[in-house]
């Protein structure tokens, strides 16, 4: 260990302990703003988050997204909000991201989803309960913990090249096209790396993707007393559900070599139809949801699922068959120069958490995938637990241990000094 990265570790140490409690209270502020989507009203939130940066003495850019844009992406409104420190000359810009939406709570909570509420737990010490307070409003207290702590080591001479760049976005849960897609589409950030909110004990190179399609059966309507006079909706999209269903032993020989990710996938998710018991049905719908692994970037999954369609279909004549997608997120894959990145966040983090930390893949799909789109290497990476199931993440009771807030803060700090250096 260099003399200069020893001295940033003990300032980084010493400076987190210390604030630990106010970056506590700040994601309990976050917590306590709600952000559901959908609806998808998140300027109240924007707001607030734009408020507690600036009294923590940043410069905060916020940049609405026009109207139309928003109501386009099924949202009422979001405004995404930049912060950004340059340190010395030289060295790469490295961008974090973390997502304020969140889902809507649900049922099932023995907690006030948006109390930040903290409770002293036997094993896991003190755990901060609430809607995405893992998902993903932790890592606006990790990321902007971990900036502050290295302003506060560049003050007592740790020389550290490069820039950092807070990117608080509003619209992951929506499937991001109007946060960090619109940032760089813009043109209002150009990052050399990139880090989206994550977990603490693992480092997510790559992810799977998901196509969203709407199918849309008609038919004919008539009296169930004389069904040969209509033709049944529901009857052919039963047959195309059938070959759809038949169509998932063939996703399932798509096998991805990144571990953490098994095969490719279909579900169907949602059906409707039909008029009245008495009546041969005239419309039915369902939508499914496909699951693309990351050796099948840039394949053509929707047109594959359309000729599934349209051969089943074809047994039904009189049958009219609409498919439109609702979503299309590409999958993360690890890109040339992504191992610098991974480098530096696995050696901090294993010093942190005491054991090996590996790099892995997710079946979910995230932001993150923008920045690679735009050839940005990127890594999942922030607080929370080893599994989504153990952060409750998307469900009831939802919670961060704030013990591994303060390690994943430690481990960001480390990992964008190194890379700084």
């Amino acid at each position: 260990m260099s003399s200069s990265f020893a001295s940033l570790h003990s300032l980084v140490t010493s400076f987190l302990d210390k604030e630990h409690d106010a970056q506590t209270r700040f994601l309990q502020e976050l917590v306590r703003v709600p952000s559901d989507n959908p609806a998808g009203d998140c300027a109240a939130h924007g707001a607030r988050a734009k408020q507690l940066l600036e009294e923590l003495g940043f410069d905060v850019e916020a940049h609405a997204v026009p109207d139309a844009l928003v109501k386009a992406n099924g949202m009422i409104s979001a405004t995404n909000l930049i912060v950004r420190k340059r340190f010395g000359g030289g060295g790469p810009t490295i961008a974090m991201n973390a997502h304020g939406d969140v889902v809507p709570p649900g049922l099932g909570w023995s907690k006030d989803p948006y109390g930040g509420e903290i409770v002293q737990d036997a094993e896991h010490g003190p755990v901060m309960y609430g809607r995405g307070v893992a998902v993903s409003k932790s890592d606006f207290a990790t990321y902007t913990w971990a900036l502050l702590a290295l302003i506060a080591a560049e003050k007592q001479g740790v020389a550290l090249n490069g820039a950092i760049e807070l990117q608080f976005t509003y619209d992951e849960e929506a499937g991001g096209d109007i946060g960090p897609k619109w940032i760089l589409e813009q043109g209002l950030s150009k990052p050399d790396y990139a880090v989206s909110a994550g977990f603490a004990y693992g480092i997510t190179s790559a992810h799977n993707g998901c196509l969203h399609l709407e199918v849309t059966v008609k038919g004919k309507q008539a009296h169930a007393a004389m069904p040969h006079t209509g033709i049944d909706a529901i009857e052919a999209a039963t047959g195309i559900l059938q070959a759809l269903y038949a169509y998932r032993a063939e996703l399932a020989k798509k096998k991805s070599r990144v571990t953490g990710i098994n095969h490719a996938t279909l579900n169907v998710g949602l059906i409707k139809g039909g008029i009245n018991t008495n009546v041969v049905p005239d419309l039915a719908v369902f939508r499914l949801d496909r699951r693309m692994i990351p050796e099948e970037a840039g394949f053509d999954a929707e047109g594959d699922l359309r000729r599934v369609i349209d051969a089943a279909a074809a047994h039904y004549p009189g049958i009219e068959v609409g498919v439109q997608r609702t979503l299309l997120a590409e999958p993360l894959a690890a890109l040339p120069g992504v191992e610098k990145l991974i480098g530096a966040f696995r050696r901090n983090a294993e010093a942190v958490l005491g054991e090996p930390v590996a790099a892995h893949g997710v079946p979910l799909y995230t932001d993150a995938r923008h920045y690679t789109k735009q050839g940005i290497p990127t890594i999942l990476y922030g607080a929370g637990p080893r599994t989504l199931m153990e952060a409750r993440g998307h469900n009831s009771d939802e919670n961060l241990r704030l013990d591994d807030l303060l390690k994943a803060t430690k481990v960001v700090t480390l990992a964008l000094g190194e890379l700084l250096q």
